[in-house]
């Protein structure tokens, strides 16, 4: 692992299973994550992902690249255009820094970015630690 390095992108069909079960599964109960009238009564033409759902989405694709051992330190991101259903997410990083640790570890900050045909939905960093 070296700064620089680019993980893999993730594309993630934005069904609207994901967005409801990803809503009740982090107990977020805004209507406008499972109900489409609701979500289009107040300005959206459909139900859309909330931040639990994509905060957890971010912390897969980064475990997923550097294996179960690793573990996330911090995860900070913010929100841009909304994931509805029909959308596919591709996430994309690339790891901007590398820290060893003293106890045989190496600290990773990691920029990601999750896109859909809107735009940016997500952007980020997480910072994650694994063994050497």
């Amino acid at each position: 692992m070296r700064a620089g390095d680019v993980l893999a992108p993730l594309e993630i069909p934005v069904t609207r299973t994901l967005v409801v079960a990803g809503a009740v599964a982090s107990r977020d109960y805004q209507d406008v994550h499972h109900d489409a009238e609701a979500a289009r009564a107040k300005g959206s033409p459909d139900v859309f992902m909330n931040i639990l759902t994509t905060n957890g989405l971010v912390g897969r694709y980064v475990t997923d690249h550097f294996g179960p051992h690793a573990v996330l330190r911090k995860v900070a991101i913010r929100l841009g255009a909304p994931n509805h259903p029909g959308d596919t997410m591709t996430l994309t990083g690339t790891v901007a820094e590398v820290a060893d640790g003293p106890d045989g570890t190496a600290t990773a900050l990691v920029r990601v970015t999750g896109a859909n045909g809107l735009g940016h939905h997500v952007t980020g960093t997480v910072t994650v630690e694994v063994p050497r």
